[in-house]
């Protein structure tokens, strides 16, 4: 993309698409959700608030998502509380499969009124994010504390605190007449040190950083829910007049609850006999409950 506007490309909404711009050394990710979104909430009747929750961690993981390498790999989100409404948040990604599930309690959510604040939501709640890479690349998990207006800010703080890299990111949701729309855009400053040289220290007020976090901070909440504009038009627009903007489009986002019968027969067998014993019916029946798809799988002896 470099002297024209591209022809808007439909195929990019509902999916994820992946930018960088080298002159300033960025790169970037935008995802929309739409029916795998409407299909992960449908496992549950969640309140308004919940929803709108859910909705943004599952946007935040699916742009996390989309920073792996390797088929295989996944990041997983988790937000736990204390003192909060919600027990656990929980959200998982793997090469497009999206899932995600929260707990909490309903009556105290009930008194927090109708838009609570995240910290009334978590009260001193921690956001860990893990990295489970294939290909010998081992497994990171990074904690930092759930703090800000929103869990992108907290995910923004994760970036920094734990990976030494500036991070900008945008959500948006939209929840009318019983289906969700919600979209997401994540930026970020790669210094030295992505090629195999010494990371230099995370600094926001490099001046590359500053130029593109600035052009990207003017995207607005209606372009990102709009679907008439495709993802590849909003980078356009955004990013324009750099002198080059490399794209791809990522992974196609599906909702993927990966349970399964044969999948709990191998998580049970890993269980002495005398464990499963104690966890059979009367009829030798061990029910399993996944609390993704809300689903119960029978397990027989």
């Amino acid at each position: 993309m470099t002297d024209n506007q591209p022809a808007l490309d439909e195929t990019f909404a509902g999916k994820t698409l992946s930018f960088a711009i080298p002159t300033r050394d960025a790169r970037g990710r935008i995802v929309r959700l739409d029916t795998a979104l409407d299909e992960i909430l449908s496992a549950h009747d969640y309140p308004a608030p919940i929803t709108h929750l859910l909705a943004e961690a599952l946007v935040l993981t699916s742009l996390m998502g989309g920073l792996l390498k390797g088929e295989g790999s996944q990041v997983t989100m988790q937000a736990q509380t204390e003192a909060g409404a919600i027990n656990l948040l929980v959200c998982d990604y793997k090469d497009g499969a999206l899932r995600g599930y929260v707990d909490f309690d309903e009556e105290r959510l009930v008194e927090l009124g109708a838009n609570p604040s995240l910290f009334a939501l978590f009260g001193k709640g921690y956001l860990a994010i893990t990295f489970d890479m294939t290909g010998g690349r081992g497994r990171y998990q990074g904690i930092v504390p759930l703090e800000g207006d929103s869990l992108a800010e907290a995910c923004e703080a994760y970036f920094f605190q734990s990976e030494q890299v500036p991070t900008l990111i945008r959500t948006a949701v939209r929840a009318t007449g019983g289906k969700c729309l919600a979209a997401g855009m994540l930026v970020q400053h790669l210094p030295d040190g992505e090629e195999g040289r010494e990371r230099l220290h995370a600094r926001l007020d490099h001046p590359e950083w500053e130029h593109v976090s600035i052009l990207a901070g003017s995207l607005r909440h209606e372009e990102l829910l709009d679907t008439d504009l495709s993802l590849e038009a909003i980078v356009w627009r955004l990013f324009h007049e750099e002198d080059e903007i490399r794209i791809s489009s990522g992974h196609t986002i599906e909702k993927g609850c990966r349970c399964s019968i044969e999948h709990y027969e191998s998580v049970l067998a890993k269980f002495a006999e005398s464990e499963r014993a104690e966890m059979r019916d009367e009829d030798g029946i061990i029910k399993v409950d996944c609390a993704f798809c809300s689903r119960q799988f029978p397990i027989e002896a």
